[in-house]
Order: structure tokens, then sequence, then C-alpha cells
């Protein structure tokens, strides 16, 4: 089991999550750009390690009758995905990305003003996304990689 600073860790490396310290020492992480009103992806992460993670609209999760995923046995990497299934639920490009990416390999890229590029590989060809608007085409990973990077984008 990860320890609660191992777990602030990971939520606090995503960028677009703001950090609200509750009562008992417990913290919530809100996602002020959701399209709902449920704002919270993190909800009472508390110093013994135990939490939850807003998993409503998430498939393969046991959820609460709140919606809420317990995340107390979670490892690192599955901390991070269902943080990151969490918050695409709760965007508006959700289904936009979606339709876009369809089943593609992608990588989302996000820059320090929390804006998102989608990094998609589509007939043989890597493609970058800024919601639906294509924004440039590359013919290796390596080059798109050095574009989005250039443009002060970072791999999430």
């Amino acid at each position: 089991m990860l320890t609660f600073e191992q777990k602030l860790a990971i939520i606090e490396s995503f960028p677009e999550l703001e950090r609200k310290n509750v009562s008992l020492g417990r913290v919530n992480f809100h996602f002020a750009e959701s399209v709902y009103d449920k704002k919270n992806v993190v909800y009472h992460l508390h110093p013994n390690g135990n939490g939850f993670v807003y998993g409503e609209f998430l498939d393969g999760y046991d959820v609460d009758p709140k919606g809420l995923v317990n995340i107390r046995d979670f490892t690192a990497e599955e901390l991070k995905n269902i943080i990151e299934q969490s918050i695409q639920s709760l965007s508006a490009n959700s289904t936009v990305e979606s339709a876009i990416i369809e089943d593609n390999e992608e990588e989302r890229w996000i820059n320090s003003e929390n804006h998102t590029l989608i990094l998609v590989h589509e007939d043989e060809m890597w493609n970058v996304y800024a919601g639906l608007n294509l924004d440039g085409t590359f013919l290796s990973y390596n080059e798109a990689k050095q574009y989005l990077e250039e443009e002060g984008f970072r791999k999430r």
C-alpha cells in the first residue's frame, strides 16, 4: 500500500487539480474545469492512506452510492490511471476526444497553463489535436515529441 505522502505526490503531479485541506488532516482535490456539479476528483485522502476517487462514469471499478472508488490498496500506476480517467470523465472534451482517438494509440500532453494536446497515431502518422482541431501531422513519434516539447508541453 502506498503511503499518504506517496499518494499526495502522485495526485499533486496533476496540475489541473487544486488541493483543498479539510478536517482531520484529510485532503480533497478539485477539478475546477468539470462540466458537472461534481468537482472533487480525490475525496478525503486521509493520513492513514485511505481515500476515494470519483468514478461514477468509469467502467471496471466498484463504486459506492456516491460514485466513489476506495483507493486504499491501489498501486501507483492504478492511482494515476483512475485519476486520469476521472478527470477525463468530468471534462467537456471527453466525447469529442473519444471520436478523434477511436482505437488508436494516444498520449496526452499538458503545458504550464493546463492546456492539453492529444498525440494520436493514425494511419502511420502522428497527429496532434487541440480539441477537434488538427494542430500538426508528423512522420515519426520523435518529430511530434520534439514539436510538443518545443511548444512547452510535457507528457502526462
